[in-house]
């Protein structure tokens, strides 16, 4: 923990020329003679940064280097773009700036900002003899507010989070999740004196002297690890990135599963289409240990008969009860289950094709409340395998779970914690897909 300040000034560093390719940034700060003492923290905008550093590239269309830079798009409205880039950092447009460059040619950030603040930090206390903090900043916009701000994209001699957990506010109440992003908080109070338009790329800030320290971490620790982002995903791309996270997981961890989740999860199932305004969906929640072991021991004794019964051999027969190994794996289960009130029923010559047509539709409802349910679970970081097994025992399932003799069982989902991350997946062409006619 730190000590804080009750007080500091800013202010904008005048004289500086005009940033070329290959030009050494420290000693043309240092030229302007900006006073610097040991404890100061200088704001350096991004922008002279690229420009020293080369980062200046001919794009007679701004979209393709953005495209370039681009590792995810996060949410996409008409032409803007939020994007993270290669950095990890999530802003509009990966940071590609077409303002304060010549006509032609766009800027890109810094490839290593932590790299470029510590070759302007060394670089001064080569030349000026001071020990000061660097922050190397940029322009973002804010999920939830209105306006933009100067953040920290990369630090150098600055302690850029000031973590106060474990200390006690005024009031003696434990902080359990204070931490502060000092570097962001900088870099804002140098953009209120260096401005957009005015010329003026260098700030510094005295008076903080505690928030400089030789061993502090880069800006890169503000970037938050995907992991721990709970709103990693925007918009319409939260859609087909959950889509696309939905893999068939097999391996599962001892971790449990939150109730609430699983709830959430069949929520958003039952929003799926179905037919004559029906809701045909049911979802049995097997979150009990023992619950799962005495269905699964049940249905393994009928595929084992079935199988025996259909003249399997014995090693036959062993290899394919093992193949339902995923669903004692999961730490739960859910058998999803078809209920066909509601439907209609065709007494004429041609019932029997209008009454299979009919069950088809219900099945195709099922399928899409499930992948509703699956995709869910996905958004929720959760693992799942969706397997038929129930359908080949129903009244077993039924008769285990005490189900309504209308419920019908439409296989089980193991959900769980994956093990490890799912194999990458060979991309499909779409194309090859669809017909157009």
């Amino acid at each position: 923990m730190t000590t804080a300040a009750h007080s500091f000034r800013v202010w904008a560093v005048p004289g500086m020329p005009e940033v070329r390719p290959g030009d050494d940034l420290a000693k043309l700060i240092a030229s302007t003679e900006p006073g610097l003492v040991d404890g100061d923290v200088l704001l350096v905008t991004s922008k002279i940064v690229s420009k020293a550093e080369g980062r200046i590239v001919e794009a007679a269309d701004r979209e393709a280097a953005i495209d370039a830079e681009t590792v995810r798009v996060v949410a996409r409205r008409g032409t803007l773009r939020i994007v993270e880039n290669r950095l990890g950092l999530v802003m509009a447009a990966a940071g590609v700036d077409a303002s304060n460059t010549e006509a032609g040619t766009v800027l890109l950030l810094p490839e290593d900002p932590d790299a470029s603040a510590r070759a302007v930090r060394e670089g001064l206390r080569d030349i000026l003899g001071v020990d000061v903090g660097v922050v190397v900043t940029d322009t973002f916009g804010r999920p939830w507010r209105n306006g933009l701000t100067d953040v920290a994209i990369g630090a150098a001699g600055v302690r850029v989070l000031d973590d106060l957990r474990g200390g006690t506010d005024a009031h003696g109440n434990p902080l359990s999740a204070t931490v502060v992003a000092t570097a962001d908080e900088l870099a804002a109070a140098g953009d209120l004196v260096k401005g957009k338009a005015e010329g003026l790329p260098v700030a510094v800030v005295r008076g903080l002297p505690h928030l400089v320290a030789e061993s502090a971490e880069g800006g890169r620790a503000l970037v938050r690890s995907a992991a721990e982002d709970m709103f990693r995903l925007g918009t319409s791309e939260a859609v087909r990135e959950a889509v696309t996270r939905r893999r068939t997981v097999r391996e599962f961890t001892d971790a449990p599963v939150d109730p609430g989740a699983l709830r959430r999860a069949v929520a958003a199932a039952v929003t799926a289409p179905a037919p004559h305004h029906t809701t045909p969906w049911r979802f049995v929640l097997l979150e009990s240990a023992r619950s799962r072991t005495r269905l699964l021991d049940a249905m393994r004794d009928a595929w084992i008969a079935d199988l025996r019964r259909d003249g399997k051999p014995e090693e036959s027969v062993a290899r394919r009860v093992r193949r339902g190994d995923v669903l004692r794996k999961a730490p739960c289960l859910v058998v999803p289950c078809l209920v066909t009130d509601g439907s209609h029923t065709y007494g004429d010559a041609d019932g029997g094709r209008r009454d299979a047509a009919e069950r088809e539709m219900f099945v195709v409802a099922m399928g899409a409340g499930v992948q509703n349910f699956l995709v869910a679970l996905a958004g929720e970081g959760l693992g799942s395998a969706w397997v038929s097994s129930t359908m080949f025992c129903r009244d077993v399932v039924r008769e285990v779970l005490d189900l309504p003799g209308d419920w019908d069982p439409m296989g089980a989902v193991a959900v769980g914690h994956a093990a490890a991350p799912p194999k990458e997946r060979p991309a499909r062409d779409a194309s090859a897909f669809y017909e157009v006619r």
